[in-house]
């Protein structure tokens, strides 16, 4: 099941966010590391600015993503899915279930590592494609930290 988070699931979703960011220790040097990755602030702020849905099984969650809306474009942020559920579905799922809340038409953007080979080919079998400038699009529509900015590039699709 796929739904849209409320505050009554931020401790849940904080334990996927942490949990599933551990795996940025395979490809990140240790001082771009932040831990814990998101906290109950971090998460009460981003909710501010995006909806947060969750992918569950037999009510447990196992997956977050939000979608946040700026400008001309959606940001698909945040995309956590636990260890031992990836490789399932359970992010595809997710990220088609929140494409769906999209306009169509809207073009929907997606930053990650460049280093973070799971999400690109993630991100690529469910027909994102690099941007051509990721550097003008990451400036444009998110407020990252200068570190993590220059390690990320961004996805883009069309919802159709």
């Amino acid at each position: 099941m796929i739904r849209a988070l409320t505050s009554t699931d931020r401790a849940d979703a904080l334990h996927v966010i942490n949990v599933a960011a551990r795996w940025y220790r395979d490809f990140l040097d240790e001082t771009e590391m932040h831990d814990p990755e998101m906290t109950a602030a971090d998460w009460d702020r981003e909710a501010e600015r995006m909806t947060w849905y969750g992918a569950f099984d037999a009510g447990t969650l196992i997956g977050v993503a939000g979608l946040e809306p700026i400008k001309d474009v959606v940001l698909l942020r945040h995309a956590y899915i636990l260890p031992e559920w990836q490789r399932r579905g359970t992010g595809s799922e997710l990220t088609q279930a929140m494409e769906s809340a999209v306009t169509p038409g809207v073009r929907i953007l997606v930053g990650t590592y460049r280093a973070n080979y799971k999400a690109r080919g993630a991100l690529e079998k469910l027909g994102y494609r690099a941007c051509a400038d990721s550097e003008t699009e990451l400036r444009t529509y998110y407020s990252i930290p200068e570190d993590r900015l220059r390690a990320s590039l961004v996805y883009e699709k069309r919802r159709a």
